[in-house]
């Protein structure tokens, strides 16, 4: 299927905006430096790996997401552990398990697969790919995915329940 304008400006649009959202994060959370108990994050101290080191993330977070060309915000829930993550949106009835696929220095990223309210199985939600970053008491959270073609951009910030 061959992109149109609208298509074309949107993946822009959203490509602008992840480019921004790192831009902005990337200097407040250079501002906190790695807590010591980052290893319970991912890995062992010293040890270097795809799920190794990375900002102290774990716990439950809350807040709301906003959807790149939705008014409407809708809230969201994550729970992050050293084995992993799970997504919750109350608002669209899904949920979502988050495998941690690496880390940097302020980053964590995940790749999501729904197991509740899956697109692919008539639900609202699709499969997609998640980073997060501390900053500060809060959590920044970006997430990327495809719909039938189309890309979807979502970002927001949580903070700790």
């Amino acid at each position: 299927m061959p992109m149109t304008t609208l298509t074309k400006a949107l993946c822009a649009c959203a490509a602008t905006l992840i480019l921004a959202m790192v831009a902005a994060v990337a200097p407040a959370t250079a501002q906190f430096p790695a807590a010591p108990d980052d290893a319970a994050a991912g890995g062992a101290k010293g040890k270097k790996g795809a799920a190794g080191a990375g900002p102290t993330i774990n716990g439950n977070w809350a807040g709301e997401l906003t959807q790149v060309g939705s008014q409407t915000p809708y809230k969201f829930e994550i729970a992050i552990n050293a084995k992993g993550a799970e997504a919750k949106y109350p608002d669209l009835d899904c949920i979502g398990k988050l495998t941690r696929v690496g880390s940097s220095k302020t980053y964590v990223f995940f790749v999501e697969v729904i197991t509740k309210g899956s697109a692919d199985k008539g639900g609202r939600c699709p499969d997609g790919t998640m980073t997060v970053a501390r900053q500060g008491d809060n959590l920044a959270l970006g997430w990327f995915g495809s719909v039938q073609g189309t890309t979807v951009v979502a970002y927001g910030t949580l903070k700790k329940k």
